[in-house]
C-alpha cells in the first residue's frame, strides 16, 4: 500500500484537508445514506427505487465517459458485466436489509466488509493474515452479535442477516474485481458506468416481473417532495457526487488516505440514525456499536502493516537480486 507524506511546508496541511474535507463528505453522506433509503423505500417499492436511482445518474456517466465506453474491449465489457451483476445483488440486499432494520444496524453491520474481505483474500491466497488482525475481526463480530442485541437477546432480525450478506457479497465484488484480469487496465469512469448499467438492467427485468412490487412508474409518480428530495439525495450525491470525488481525491493524495477517510462511513451511519431517526440500540448496543468500530479500525490497521511489510520485503529481495 502506499504512503502519505505531507511536504515541508506551512501550506501544506491546509492543502492536506482541502483534499480530506470531499473524501469526508462523501463518508458522511454514504453513511447518512441508509437513513435516506429507509425513508423513501418499503418492502414493496425497493426494486422501483432502486430502478430510479441509477436511472437518474447513468445517463451522465455515459455522456461523461463515451469515448472511453466506446474503447473498452469485449473481455473488458463482460468482466464489467459480471462485476454489475454482483453489484446489483448487493444494493438488493442492502435495500431489502435497510428496510428491515434500523439504519444504525445497517451501517455498522455493512462495516465488517472491511474484516471480511482481507479474511477471504487470505483463504484464496492460501496466505495466514497476522493475529493482530484475526483479533480485530474477532473483536468486529462479537460487536455485531452485541449491536444486534441492542433490546436483549433474541434471534437477530431478518434486516440485520440481510446486511450481513450485503457484507459478505460486497467482499466477493472486490475479490472478482481484483481477479477478473479484463477490468484491471479498464478506465475507471468506463468500468463504473457499465457495472451500474448492468445492474439498473437486472432491476428494469425484475421489476417487469409480477409480484415484484410495485412498477418504477407508479412509485414515481407517487412520491412527494420529500421522497424525491431523499432519491435525488441518493442519486446525485450518494452516488454521482461520492464517485467522482474518489477518482478526484485519489489522483492528490493516496489510496490508503482515502480509503481511511472513507472507512468513517458506520460512524455516520451510528450518529445519523441516532440523532434523526431516533434509534435507540441500548446499553448492549451502543457497546457493540463501540467493538464494530474499534474492530474494523484495528484490523484496517493490521492489514495495511501486513501489507507495507510484504511490500518491504519484496523491494528487499529484488533489490538483493539486483545487487547479485
Amino acid at each position: 500500500m502506499s504512503s502519505y507524506a505531507v511536504p515541508v511546508s506551512l501550506g501544506a496541511p491546509r492543502r492536506a484537508w482541502l483534499t480530506d474535507l470531499p473524501v469526508l463528505v462523501v463518508a458522511v453522506v454514504w453513511g447518512t445514506s441508509y437513513l435516506a433509503a429507509k425513508g423513501i423505500t418499503t418492502t414493496h417499492t425497493v426494486i422501483a427505487v432502486l430502478v430510479l436511482r441509477f436511472a437518474v445518474v447513468l445517463p451522465v456517466l455515459v455522456a461523461a465517459g463515451w469515448s472511453r465506453l466506446r474503447a473498452l474491449t469485449a473481455a473488458q465489457w463482460r468482466g464489467a458485466g459480471t462485476l454489475g451483476l454482483i453489484l446489483a445483488g448487493i444494493f438488493l440486499l442492502e435495500t431489502y436489509g435497510v428496510v428491515h432494520t434500523s439504519a444504525t444496524n445497517a451501517g455498522l453491520i455493512i462495516s465488517l466488509t472491511m474484516v471480511l474481505t482481507p479474511l477471504a483474500e487470505a483463504a484464496v491466497t492460501r496466505r495466514k493474515p497476522p493475529r493482530a488482525f484475526l483479533a480485530a475481526a474477532g473483536l468486529s463480530v462479537a460487536g455485531v452479535v452485541l449491536l444486534t442485541q441492542g433490546g436483549g437477546f433474541t434471534a437477530p432480525s431478518l434486516g440485520d442477516l440481510l446486511m450481513l450478506l450485503a457484507a459478505f457479497a460486497r467482499t466477493v465484488h472486490v475479490l472478482a474485481m481484483s481477479r477478473i484480469k479484463a477490468v484491471r487496465s479498464a478506465d475507471s469512469l468506463s468500468l463504473t458506468t457499465v457495472q451500474l448499467g448492468s445492474a439498473v438492467a437486472v432491476f428494469a427485468v425484475l421489476a417487469a416481473v409480477p409480484g415484484t412490487g410495485a412498477s418504477p412508474w407508479t412509485v414515481a409518480l407517487g412520491f412527494g417532495a420529500r421522497e424525491w428530495a431523499g432519491l435525488l439525495f441518493l442519486s446525485v450525491f450518494c452516488t454521482l457526487f461520492a464517485f467522482f470525488v474518489q477518482m478526484w481525491a485519489v489522483r492528490r493524495t493516496s489510496p490508503s488516505r482515502v480509503s481511511l477517510l472513507l472507512g468513517t462511513e458506520p460512524l455516520w451511519a451510528a450518529a445519523a440514525g441516532i440523532a434523526l431517526a431516533g434509534d435507540r440500540p441500548g446499553v448492549l448496543g451502543l457497546a457493540g456499536a463501540v467493538l464494530v468500530l474499534a474492530g474494523t479500525g484495528w484490523g484496517r490497521r493490521a492489514a495495511d502493516e501486513a501489507a507495507d511489510r510484504a511490500a518491504d520485503r519484496a523491494a528487499d529481495r529484488a533489490a538483493d537480486r539486483s545487487a547479485g
